[in-house]
């Protein structure tokens, strides 16, 4: 058959008798929205020489040149760059956590480019996640309210609005493009994924719905170029709306842990287990003396639901049991040697559920020196998590409280910390000890710390000393 006889061939019509309205116009919502969304500055300490980025020199040039460098970046403050926005008349700013961490020193812009000095309330970093608070004796704050992204669907128009590269008041808009993503950023990855345009310093604004309504923090891109090509990703309304009410709270997040390392279920691990089909989360590892331990979970079985809830996958077993509250006793349905099996498992806290602002409170035990650092153990399943060789032992850092000494010194999320005083870092109480140590004798504490593949040591000034 021919080209032409193929295109000349009747093609059978199919009727579109459905039509729909043109997308409305969205300047009201924005003008009434604007004054809400907020500039994040976020400034942090100078950086130390072994911490300033060096150019790339070919072998044998290194020892040439003296220091300063001549083509060395200037020296000064680190600063970032960011969005946010007002959830309430007294001065809750939302933001994200990577805007601000590390920072010694938080501002955020309001209308007529106001600056107000900000204070941490607290960081969630698994979800990137950041609460501020301004204050403001003369007038209340202009607020936006959430709405629900579980209501959200695929080719919804959503509006951003924030501070890329630095343009306040930026506005942009575009669809939901998907929902649910898992970036491979973390273990409670579910972002909104949108085509409106996210560029650098949008981390932290809002993303609106038609309605006005914040249905999402943008907080990342994909950008082979370094700007905006339409992926941009944003935490989902009802997860950060959550996160953000236990912050406010008590300055702190806390998520049900049920100590175990899980995998998912192949076709191939279903068949020989005598299970119908994939679903569930393979148990490959349980954490001696966690919950799972304690309630008879093993090495084996395959989680199939929670609370009566069926469980897809593992991804579906760490959103579920991060959401039960601590103390909770949950029911389990286990497969076990070819057969359901009931379990009651009493929830606990995860690991490292510790206050990063809390610990620059002066007002409570004031002579005790605070490192200013959220830290976990590192536990099999943490080790696992991060791609971390068994060899690492110590403490992990979850985050970094803005104008502690761990952010003077130059710690950031991901260090371990192997030893403090050369003592191994094996607990927290080691760490408040050594501080309090060195604070009896005015002078810093030295951490070896491990950080991207290599180890360094780091002098860290207790509260009263300045290092």
């Amino acid at each position: 058959m021919s080209i032409a006889a193929a295109v000349a061939m009747p093609v059978t019509a199919v009727a579109q008798s459905e039509t729909f309205p043109a997308p409305q116009d969205f300047s009201a919502m924005v003008q009434a929205k604007l004054p809400s969304v907020v500039g994040i500055i976020a400034t942090g300490a100078e950086p130390t020489e072994a911490q300033r980025p060096r150019p790339q020199l070919p072998p044998g040039l290194e020892d040439f040149f003296g220091m300063p460098r001549p083509d060395a970046p200037p020296a000064g403050p680190r600063r970032a760059l960011g969005s946010g926005f007002i959830i309430s008349a007294d001065g809750y700013v939302v933001t994200n956590n990577h805007v601000i961490e590390g920072a010694s020193q938080i501002e955020v812009t309001i209308e007529d480019d106001q600056r107000i000095t900000a204070n941490l309330v607290g960081t969630d970093p698994a979800t990137d996640i950041a609460l501020l608070k301004v204050e403001d004796q003369d007038e209340a704050f202009p607020f936006v309210e959430w709405g629900d992204s579980r209501d959200l669907m695929i080719g919804e128009w959503v509006v951003a609005i924030g501070n890329p590269f630095g343009l306040g008041g930026t506005v942009t808009s575009g669809i939901v493009s998907a929902q649910s993503r898992n970036i491979n950023s973390g273990p409670y990855d579910d972002f909104i994924q949108t085509d409106a345009a996210i560029n650098s310093g949008n981390s932290g604004g809002p993303l609106f719905d038609a309605e006005g309504r914040v249905i999402g923090v943008n907080t990342a891109i994909y950008s082979p170029s370094g700007g905006s090509v339409g992926i941009g990703f944003a935490v989902p309304s009802h997860v950060a709306e959550r996160i953000v009410d236990d912050l406010r709270d008590d300055g702190q997040v806390d998520r049900g842990w049920l100590g175990v390392q899980i995998q998912p279920v192949s076709d191939a691990i279903a068949s020989a287990l005598g299970l119908g089909d994939t679903s569930g989360a393979l148990v490959n590892d349980v954490t001696q003396g966690g919950p799972a331990a304690e309630a008879g979970v093993q090495s084996g079985d395959v989680v199939l639901s929670v609370e009566g809830s069926d469980i897809a996958d593992p991804r579906d077993l760490i959103f579920s049991i991060a959401d039960l509250a601590i103390g909770q006793e949950a029911s389990l349905t286990v497969w076990r040697d070819g057969q359901e099996r009931e379990l009651a498992v009493e929830i606990g806290r995860q690991p490292g559920s510790v206050n990063v602002a809390a610990q620059m409170d002066t007002d409570s035990d004031a002579g005790e020196p605070r490192l200013g650092a959220s830290v976990a153990p590192l536990t099999s399943e943490l080790r696992a998590q991060l791609g971390l060789p068994d060899t690492i032992n110590g403490l992990f850092i979850q985050g970094v409280a803005p104008g502690s000494v761990a952010a003077q010194a130059g710690l950031s999320r991901g260090d371990v910390i192997v030893e403090i005083d050369n003592e191994v870092a094996d607990s927290v109480s080691v760490v408040r000890d050594a501080m309090e140590a060195a604070q009896s004798e005015n002078r810093p504490v030295l951490l070896r710390v491990y950080r991207g593949g290599t180890y360094q040591f780091i002098a860290v000034p207790t509260q009263d000393n300045d290092g």
